[in-house]
């Protein structure tokens, strides 16, 4: 460092004198800082006065191995379930509209809707084939498909449930249980017989209720 004058020199010295100050301060800071820890290190011991550790320290044995999880969601979903419970005992004919083809639609819900959804108004987004299953098969089979077409934002969904021509008597089995089953469904709005060109007398198209937004 050039120094040119006596203003220099007592610029340089005031400079110096506040570098050792702050060195000083910090310093003692830090001795302060230490001393502090330290009583607090000590302090239980002057607190209960001379200890000895314990020869025996009678420590609990635990297991090794955690217990299992419980398996909430699981039962949380088996609940669900059984709250979304769908009844063979349940009577649907004084819900359906007395069209030709006893259409359902939810109170509130304007014929315009069902009109619109025999027209192909909204486009099929999802299907179900119900051919060949038991009825306890294709009722748990129905729900679980509403409950994930809804769950995913699907709109429109076809459930084909068979014209009956291979069941005995030639009459369908499941439709009029499909009807009943699909009115039980909260997620489900309305519900019309397919055109011939969807399936026609052997198949529903169904709107489902929209998803709710997060």
């Amino acid at each position: 460092m050039r120094v040119d004058g006596l203003q220099d020199l007592a610029t340089i010295t005031r400079q110096l004198r506040e570098q050792r100050e702050r060195a000083e301060a910090e310093e003692k800071s830090r001795r302060e800082a230490a001393a502090r820890l330290e009583a607090e290190r000590q302090l239980f011991s002057r607190a209960v006065g001379q200890v000895h550790p314990l020869t025996d320290r009678n420590l609990a044995e635990l297991p090794t191995t955690p217990p299992e999880p419980l398996p909430l969601q699981h039962w949380l979903d088996e609940e669900r379930v059984l709250m979304e419970s769908i009844s063979d005992d349940f009577d649907v004919s004084s819900l359906l509209d007395t069209d030709d083809q006893l259409s359902f639609r939810r109170p509130g819900i304007g014929v315009e809707i069902t009109r619109r959804l025999r027209s192909g108004h909204w486009s099929i987004q999802r299907q179900l084939d119900l051919h060949g299953l038991r009825v306890d098969e294709a009722r748990e089979a129905l729900g679980e498909f509403i409950r994930h077409a809804h769950k995913l934002g699907v709109r429109c969904v076809r459930v084909v449930h068979g014209k009956g021509l291979g069941s005995p008597g030639k009459s369908p089995v499941l439709k009029g249980r499909v009807q009943s089953w699909l009115v039980q469904k909260k997620e489900v709005l309305a519900f019309v017989q397919a055109r011939p060109i969807d399936g026609g007398a052997g198949a529903l198209l169904v709107l489902l209720q929209p998803a709710r937004s997060a």
